[in-house]
């Protein structure tokens, strides 16, 4: 199947599903929430300063959900979007504990706006590592995955410590938005939370590092911009 052909496959199973929801929401209860992973200040070399977040609304059933997913960092000296991306999916169980998810994307940082098809899985590995991978297929007809690992290492009841691994990869070139073939981006996390209130509100600090790699790095040597940077940071969880 040709990208075109996948994105508009992608688009026809989201507005049925789309359609489906108040009919489902009619023969059972209708469930709401918003978690916010990630709300964070982040300071790194050179006196580097960000804004980031990571986090997800949902409303559905125990059978299909509506999620709407964003993430972004904004840099706070030259006042712009460095990344910021939504995504509008439905998921929908496939087993006890994984869910199969599937819609579209939009990323509209500072420079070029890419509108993507997307279809992905989210849920618990064994020893209870959190496990998201996708892949995106772009306006343009460029792919690529992503693939997100978190684990949450109770200390005490209260005091959490959180690991993070996130990788990117690319199957072809797309420079206009600095994206080069092959393993693009890395980025590692560990991030230290006190549970202030039940899981509704935990404050955090902790360290994250991200390197780029192959084109994804020369595109941003060539553009001004770093191989790879390291931020400390300090934030907060939220959910409801």
């Amino acid at each position: 199947m040709n990208p075109i052909s996948l994105s508009i496959g992608l688009a026809s199973g989201f507005v049925v599903g789309l359609a489906a929801l108040p009919a489902l929401a009619m023969e059972g209860n209708l469930y709401y929430g918003v978690q916010i992973e990630q709300l964070e200040y982040r300071y790194g070399d050179e006196n580097e300063q960000a804004a980031a977040w990571d986090g997800d609304a949902f409303i559905g059933t125990d059978e299909l959900k509506l999620r709407w997913q964003s993430k972004g960092e904004r840099d706070l000296r030259n006042d712009s979007f460095g990344t910021l991306e939504n995504r509008l999916v439905l998921q929908t169980p496939i087993t006890d504990f994984f869910d199969a998810k599937a819609g579209v994307r939009l990323d509209t940082p500072t420079g070029t706006d890419r509108w993507y098809g997307t279809v992905g899985i989210s849920g618990l590995a064994p020893q209870w590592f959190e496990i998201d991978a996708d892949i995106f297929v772009s306006e343009t007809g460029d792919s690529s995955a992503r693939l997100d690992i978190e684990y949450e290492a109770l200390l005490t009841n209260r005091l959490i410590l959180t690991p993070s691994f996130e990788t990117n990869v690319a199957f072809s070139d797309d420079q206009e938005i600095g994206t080069g073939q092959g393993l693009s981006k890395v980025e590692l996390g560990l991030r230290l939370s006190y549970d202030l209130i039940d899981r509704a509100v935990s404050p955090y600090i902790g360290i994250s590092h991200e390197r780029k790699f192959g084109n994804t790095a020369n595109f941003a040597r060539d553009d001004g911009g770093d191989r790879d940077a390291t931020y400390f940071v300090i934030g907060t969880r939220l959910m409801y």
